[in-house]
């Protein structure tokens, strides 16, 4: 059973008023924003408030090392963190962002810790991933983006999509083939900075959830040999665990905004009377009350379980995909009964249920559609004969 801390406890309560203070007051600024086509985000005079009320309550850094300026704090506290922050709409998170962080840690040399990960670390530098190619997806084996050496330099030719944090980052997590085996054989990371010749931004793609993804050129872009991160040709199983980070935060993620609907959810079924009745005293909003309530419990349970043995340096690449599917199609089933309680006001975009709705199905597609977790799990599970 997993231990929480009263430590963790009084963090995440923090958490819960900064949130309820700062965030949610800006809500219907950025709803009006986003239904009038502008970019999804705060303003530099929104966030700029908001940082500093993080770095004085002490909400910086928070998975960051102590040697590295930050809080070290272990993932079970680091989950309850995003489940809070998840709540709401107003899109902000806790610098930096935890799946990079935990992939540099990993493997960066001390010459890549002091150039990137410690201005990362300090929140001071941005960065990004670039996995996916158009036609490959989830697949490791399609990969086409290839490094070949070059002297003392890698020149790395491909094409990027649904890359997310483009413009604001500083540098991007590139990974390429450098040899020739199959699925994760030979694949690579790479960081390239911004700027670099041959590194050309193609396209901004819109997406649904006021998200924003780019397509991605690599032509014949240079790098030179200290930009490789970590081993040549092992750069699978760094790329994993920072996927297994974020598929564990999307979890929290989902916890969070499904506490968010289902606090509005109850609410607005005490108020509503329909044909002399009040929803709350219907049976079928009852069951979607009681539904919700035992579904972001069993998520919770799950994501807390997971952290907790991450938290050990075990292996939870089965938990990170159960928790993927579970809690995504918990969300899609919770929101949507949520927008349906408000009747014609949940398809407005004026309240934040569409935008947690949009983000949580688009959660069903990244780090790894449903259908391929789902294929992954039966796989190990066959292979043992047991579900553990």
């Amino acid at each position: 059973m997993t231990i929480i801390t009263e430590e963790a406890r009084m963090l995440q309560d923090l958490v819960a008023k900064f949130v309820e203070r700062e965030l949610i007051p800006l809500e219907p600024a950025v709803l009006a924003r986003e239904a009038s086509g502008q970019k999804w985000a705060m303003t530099e005079e929104e966030e700029g408030p908001v940082l500093a009320k993080c770095k004085e309550l002490g909400l910086w850094g928070l998975d960051v090392p102590e040697s590295m300026g930050g809080a070290n704090l272990d993932t079970v506290t680091r989950m309850l963190v995003e489940e809070e922050v998840s709540r709401t709409i107003t899109p902000f998170e806790f610098p930096p962002d935890s799946p990079n962080l935990h992939m540099m840690m990993a493997v960066a040399n001390d010459y890549q810790r002091e150039r990137y990960l410690q201005p990362y670390a300090d929140g001071t530098a941005k960065s990004g991933i670039a996995i996916s190619e158009p036609g490959a997806g989830g697949d490791p084996a399609g990969m086409l983006t290839r490094a070949r050496k070059d002297g003392s330099d890698w020149v790395i030719n491909g094409r990027k999509i649904w890359v997310s944090r483009v413009p604001a980052a500083d540098f991007i997590i590139v990974m390429a083939r450098t040899g020739e085996g199959k699925r994760a054989e030979g694949m690579t990371a790479f960081i390239v900075e911004k700027d670099t010749p041959g590194f050309i931004i193609e396209r901004e793609i819109k997406m649904i959830g006021g998200r924003l993804t780019y397509e991605l050129v690599f032509d014949d872009c240079r790098v030179p040999e200290s930009q490789v991160l970590g081993q040549l040709g092992q750069g699978y199983a760094p790329m994993q665990l920072r996927l297994n980070v974020r598929r564990l935060q999307m979890g929290a993620r989902c916890v969070g905004m499904c506490r968010r609907a289902i606090e509005m959810m109850t609410e607005q079924a005490k108020q509503r009377v329909t044909f002399g009745v009040k929803l709350s005293e219907r049976q079928a909003i009852q069951w979607w009350i009681a539904d919700a309530a035992i579904k972001i419990h069993a998520t919770r349970l799950m994501v807390l379980s997971a952290a907790e043995k991450m938290d050990r340096n075990e292996d939870v690449k089965d938990e990170a995909s159960m928790i993927k599917v579970f809690a995504t199609e918990m969300a899609r089933d919770v929101l949507d009964q949520a927008m349906q309680t408000f009747g014609a006001m949940g398809m407005t975009k004026e309240m934040p249920l569409h935008l947690f709705a949009q983000q949580a199905r688009l959660m069903r597609i990244y780090e790894g559609p449903t259908e391929v977790h789902r294929m992954a799990i039966a796989k190990r599970v066959l292979r043992r004969g047991s579900a553990f």
